[in-house]
């Protein structure tokens, strides 16, 4: 398409101003409305990064009403519920609202059935595999170098289970997650350590221990907890599983 055919469409188009391109025409304006301006826009695109966080089903609007609502929150149910994200998503919000001062995430070291050995670097590095699920929800609300970046100032911090016990968490945002691969004991341990100022989400599902029989102690937290009024306990169920409709399926024969 030559420069004048182009010229022709646009106007044809509505998007350019054939006056502007008269030979007297010193100055040639910005198109009004499609043009860039240096102040923000007022149409229906979302220009921020961070996506507006919305439930997808009944049991996921009740999650987000009860951290909206309680300082500990124990989210329970099938894989490809949401709580994971949900968790670390309103985790997020609360840390760019200014309600905490930094996120803490911490998750078992415990393999998924098979053992991938020693693992090199520091201590991030080597839980880095066990909490990918964790960055993944974290890269998805922000930039990854925003992440970094919040890593590197000590907003976001990772807290290895092994190394929790003596420590008050006050004006954090906790998430748990993965905790039905924590003992009775751990998890005692880790809702323990619940500061002021701070919210707790612990996350699991209790039909995928990959602990021994007997020994994970989520659903026995859970059940004890539900009658402590200030405590909510969130149960997901099949219908709120948000991934390929096979899993949900899947979910209900295995």
């Amino acid at each position: 398409m030559t420069k004048r055919s182009a010229i022709k469409h646009q106007v044809r188009e509505g998007v350019l101003d054939s006056r502007e391109f008269l030979q007297d025409a010193k100055v040639r304006r910005l198109p009004p409305r499609n043009g860039w301006s240096p102040y923000p826009s007022n149409d229906d695109r979302d220009q921020a990064y961070l996506k507006t966080l919305k439930p997808k089903s009944d049991g996921q609007a009740e999650l987000m009403e009860a951290v909206d609502a309680h300082n500990l929150v124990l989210a329970l149910g099938p894989a490809g519920t949401g709580k994971t994200y949900l968790a670390v998503a309103k985790a997020v919000e609360a840390l760019e609202a200014g309600k905490v001062g930094r996120i803490v995430l911490s998750r078992p070291a415990v393999e998924a059935g098979e053992s991938i050995g020693f693992l090199p670097g520091d201590m991030e590095d080597k839980l880095a595999p066990y909490l990918r699920p964790l960055y993944d929800a974290l890269s998805d609300r922000l930039s990854m170098k925003r992440v970094k970046a919040l890593m590197a100032e000590g907003l976001i911090e990772i807290a290895p289970i092994g190394y929790m016990r003596g420590r008050t968490l006050n004006n954090a945002f906790i998430v748990v997650d993965e905790a039905q691969n924590c003992t009775y004991v751990q998890l005692k341990m880790l809702l323990t350590r619940l500061g002021w100022h701070s919210t707790m989400v612990v996350t699991g599902d209790p039909q995928q221990s990959d602990l021994l029989p007997g020994i994970s102690g989520l659903s026995d937290i859970a059940a004890r907890l539900e009658a402590v009024p200030d405590i909510a306990v969130v149960r997901l169920a099949e219908q709120d599983i948000v991934r390929h409709p096979l899993v949900a399926s899947m979910i209900g024969v295995l």
